[in-house]
């Protein structure tokens, strides 16, 4: 890839996917700060949706109503200080879409076809003056396809429980085992899903990190992007 479809001003979009917990989300909110680029978190816009759904008990298998009221939500993903915000219909719900509750049911929803549909315009429209960084399931294959530099980042189920289970608040009863079982369980709904499946796209870079720390596979990225631009340094 020779990084022809730039846009004038140098910028291209950077796509890493990979399964739940590889640490794509910190990954590309850094690779975006080193490159001044604009970090788009799709996963937390599914986890809004999902987050939505719950308060308002609309189930995944009601699929009309969940596209009824998909179609009036207003989700917003702002850079903040130590990350982004996300704010639905104006109410700052970062906090709330992380928890475990919405993690062990965002798959269901996020597997209806129409709904993603609906999110996938919105990203892509995101990216569309180009100098986004877009993390998820399938950013690569199907959200942006012809993004410059694709990433697709992986590691064991043992580590990603683990990292996990580090940044659990304390006063959740949970164990390492029970949080990999989870992750396990993620996986195949992700990875079997007939809508957008979790999967490799053909001209990805693999990068298993499970051995990596987190700054070496933000240098990593960040070095992938610079040969891809043709530039000696950012």
């Amino acid at each position: 890839m020779t990084g022809q479809n730039t846009a004038e001003n140098g910028k291209m979009n950077v796509a890493i996917d990979g399964p739940a917990g590889a640490g794509k989300s910190t990954v590309a909110r850094r690779v975006a700060s080193k490159l001044s680029y604009v970090y788009v978190d799709t996963g937390a816009m599914y986890r809004a949706v999902t987050y939505y759904m719950l308060r308002h008990e609309i189930k995944p298998e009601e699929v009309d109503t969940v596209l009824t009221h998909v179609r009036r939500l207003d989700i917003e993903l702002i850079p903040a200080d130590g990350g982004q915000k996300v704010f639905l219909n104006g109410e700052d719900v970062s906090g709330p879409i992380r928890s475990r509750e919405v993690t062990g049911v965002v798959s269901l929803y996020s597997q209806i076809e129409d709904l993603r549909h609906h999110l996938v315009e919105m990203q892509r429209k995101m990216a569309l003056r180009k100098g986004v960084v877009m993390d998820g399931r399938d950013i690569g294959t199907t959200v942006l396809p012809d993004a410059e530099v694709k990433i697709f980042m992986t590691a064991s189920v043992r580590e990603r429980a683990l990292r996990r289970f580090k940044e659990l608040d304390k006063t959740e009863e949970v164990t390492l085992d029970q949080l990999e079982r989870e992750i396990a369980a993620r996986d195949k709904l992700d990875q079997e899903r007939e809508v957008s499946p979790l999967r490799q796209a053909e001209d990805a870079i693999v990068l298993d990190t499970t051995s990596m720390s987190i700054d070496e596979v933000v240098e990593h990225i960040v070095t992938r992007c610079m040969e891809v631009r043709g530039e000696v340094g950012l």
